[in-house]
């Protein structure tokens, strides 16, 4: 921590606090309890990451109104002055006793002063050192005295009067998650994306872990809330004797990785459960390692909040080999059947389906179907023969792609929409993935993304965004001269020594570091694209090894190691027409109101524009968006996430009619958080930006009446 951000932490300490704060901790104190839960959920507040533990995203605040929301105007900006070429900031602010409490896009912690933005403290855990690339990273958790947040490996808890780490927890305040994973994961990345919940002294959380080989399991963890000790783990690659090892080749838990609850938790604290969505296993697009079912990957997993131990669960994918993964945490819904209400779980899909179940026993609520996918797939692959798909909600994003379903922005759009199609011809969404191409779609940014469904308990109706854009999958034989030549060489010469495009590679070593070279490839720089999401770590390793050494190692170890693999991903992308937009016709982003109670999609409409088509007087095309929205008892739908247009809405949660919209200075790929201070209602957004291209932003802007 700076210098300067401990002496701003010292001031604010000592001169802005309210006495319902200091209060409020002094109580806890004195209860002995140094970090359970400050007071009571108090409407007033933003407690906790989308609202409630739930994840409901609801308020009961009705200040701003449908009546009035036209008037809202913007209160305060709180510019973090960390945005950098490529980041993002997803950060959903919690909000308690009228102090604000997010991240930066440098993953810096901070405190505001929620009703005028002033910052009040800010913690670095780099002490000023450069943060490495974009880091996605979507808030803290605020719990007595302490916030407790994670950069990369380090999970920390800091001190809420004054930013400073607390020694007593962990090591000198930190938490290596790299450590009870029940196998050696050192030199690999194992972080969490989004924040745990707390319930009872437990902070339980999940991770985020390499998507590629090698990777760490994706162990879902209750740690102390004082002194930062594990006290249970839950073991989503299951060990021997433990349910479902039958599902995995034998000591799998050795080798495998993912099956991670990267989208968070929820918590249902009057049951003492706690719900989990977790992704695909390592590697994603191929599976010859690990046949088998592959349970808990792409599972709805139930667990006892005290011990951790399993209370129900419900695959959704079995032997993913589409990183189609939950895309976000279960949100906790009550829906009415037989004229009684039934507390519920609803899980959102990529494929643009909800799943509904009895939240006690894990019953499903609608019928689910078996169906059959295809067989067949690379050397060695053998995927499920069958998948299970609800019968009722409907899906709320188009199931197929056929050429009739491309693109017909102009004539030149469509002619290359249709090459690329012809090129990835894709006869079933389940194709297995092989290496002439295949077409995704719905695609792996959904569908439903990690910003998650928001529920209203006076209707039963579940909003959600939805993006509608193919992902094309290419898989090669494992080589680093083939990697090079299908990632690099176009840009920076099959011989390394550049081209018109890129530069030349030759004595790149002596002017960068390894760690440098790295991040660059991951996150890109300058005119360079990011590969993190198309190569992952493993793989950018490889390359950068090749790039080093010149020896082609993953030819060479083919066979020897239990990481190498005979397929890599050679292409991964969004399905793009020839001038960058995507490649199905629109809508490409939609925005839906789901009836739980009747299984019925009550009203769906497009959502987000592209500014340069909408000069063109091409309007209604919707778009990609990211993060999560607020649903108020008193009407309204609130949401910013469209990648593009750079702004902020409000719908009529009944019919989805645009109530109001407001410029924000990056897009708010986040959700957005509301409360009250002095009585005054706010709505908060962090935006960030640096999705797909689009520019980068560290500002947070909260609007209120005037």
């Amino acid at each position: 921590m700076t210098t300067e951000a401990r002496a701003a932490g010292s001031l604010a300490g000592t001169t802005v606090r309210t006495g319902r704060m200091l209060a409020a901790i002094v109580a806890s104190l004195l209860a002995g309890a140094c970090a359970g839960p400050v007071v009571d959920a108090d409407p007033a507040d933003w407690p906790v990451n989308g609202g409630d533990p739930g994840r409901a995203h609801y308020t009961t605040l009705d200040q701003i109104s449908p009546a009035n929301v036209a008037q809202l105007q913007v209160a305060w900006t709180f510019d973090t002055g960390d945005a950098f070429e490529g980041s993002e900031m997803q950060a959903n602010p919690v909000v308690v006793d009228g102090i604000l409490y997010a991240t930066s896009p440098k993953m810096h912690v901070f405190a505001l002063n929620a009703a005028t933005g002033e910052q009040l403290w800010r913690f670095d855990p780099n002490d000023g050192n450069w943060s490495g690339p974009r880091i996605r990273h979507r808030g803290v958790v605020v719990t007595g005295d302490r916030v407790l947040f994670n950069y990369r490996n380090r999970l920390y808890a800091l001190d809420r009067e004054t930013g400073e780490p607390i020694p007593s927890f962990g090591t000198d305040g930190v938490v290596d998650l790299r450590e009870g994973l029940g196998r050696p994961v050192e030199g690999l990345s194992v972080s969490a994306s989004s924040p745990g919940v707390v319930f009872e002294d437990l902070l339980i959380m999940g991770s985020s872990v390499p998507e590629s080989l090698p990777s760490a399991p994706g162990d879902i963890r209750a740690y102390d809330v004082r002194t930062g000790e594990l006290r249970w783990s839950f073991h989503t690659i299951p060990h021997p004797g433990e349910f479902g090892y039958e599902t995995w080749p034998a000591d799998a838990w050795q080798i495998a990785g993912g099956a991670n609850a990267w989208s968070g938790v929820s918590l249902d604290a009057d049951r003492g459960m706690v719900f989990a969505a977790t992704g695909s296993a390592s590697y994603d697009f191929y599976g010859a390692n690990r046949l088998g079912d592959n349970l808990f990957a792409n599972t709805v997993l139930a667990l006892d909040a005290r011990t951790g131990e399993r209370v129900w669960h419900f695959q959704g994918l079995r032997h993913d080999i589409w990183d189609r993964d939950f895309p976000a945490a279960p949100a906790l819904v009550t829906v009415t059947r037989d004229g009684r209400p039934v507390d519920a779980v609803a899980q959102i899909t990529k494929t643009g389906h909800v799943f509904l179940f009895d939240r006690d026993t894990g019953t499903p609520l609608f019928d689910i179907e078996e169906r059959p996918i295809p067989a067949g797939g690379l050397e060695g692959e053998r995927p499920a023969a069958s998948q299970p798909f609800p019968v009722l909600p409907p899906p709320f994003a188009r199931q197929s792609l056929t050429a009739d379903g491309l693109t017909r922005r102009t004539p030149e759009a469509y002619a290359s929409a249709l090459a690329t199609f012809n090129a990835f011809m894709t006869e079933d969404p389940f194709s297995p993935p092989d290496t002439s191409g295949t077409i995704i779609f719905p695609g792996v940014d959904g569908g439903g993304e990690w910003g998650g469904p928001a529920f209203d308990p006076e209707t039963g109706l579940l909003y959600v965004n939805s993006n509608e854009m193919g992902w094309l999958l290419k898989l090669a034989p494992q080589s680093d001269v083939s990697l090079y030549q299908a990632t690099c060489a176009s840009c920076h010469g099959a011989d390394q020594k550049g081209t018109g495009i890129g530069p030349s590679l030759e004595g790149l070593f002596e002017r960068r570091t390894r760690e440098e070279v790295v991040q660059i490839v991951r996150a890109g720089t300058g005119l360079m694209p990011a590969f993190g999401a198309a190569m992952g770590g493993g793989t950018i390793d490889d390359i950068v090894n090749y790039l080093e050494t010149g020896e082609d190692v993953s030819a060479a170890t083919l066979g020897d190691s239990p990481y190498v693999l005979p397929y890599r991903t050679a292409l991964f992308d969004i399905f793009l027409d020839h001038e960058g937009y995507p490649g199905v016709a629109p809508p490409w982003g939609t925005l839906n109101a789901i009836d739980l109670n009747e299984g019925s999609i009550r009203w769906s409409i497009p959502f987000g524009e592209y500014p340069a088509l909408t000069e063109q007087g091409v309007t209604g095309t919707g778009t990609d968006s990211y993060g999560g929205m607020i649903v108020t008892q008193n009407g309204l739908l609130i949401i910013a996430a469209t990648t593009y247009d750079d702004r902020i809405r409000a719908f009529d949660k009944a019919t989805g009619a645009l109530l109001w919209e407001a410029d924000l200075p990056a897009a708010g790929n986040a959700t957005p958080a509301t409360y009250m201070v002095d009585g005054r209602q706010y709505i908060v957004i962090a935006c960030g930006g640096g999705k797909n291209g689009a520019p980068s932003g560290g500002t947070y802007v909260a609007f209120a009446l005037p």
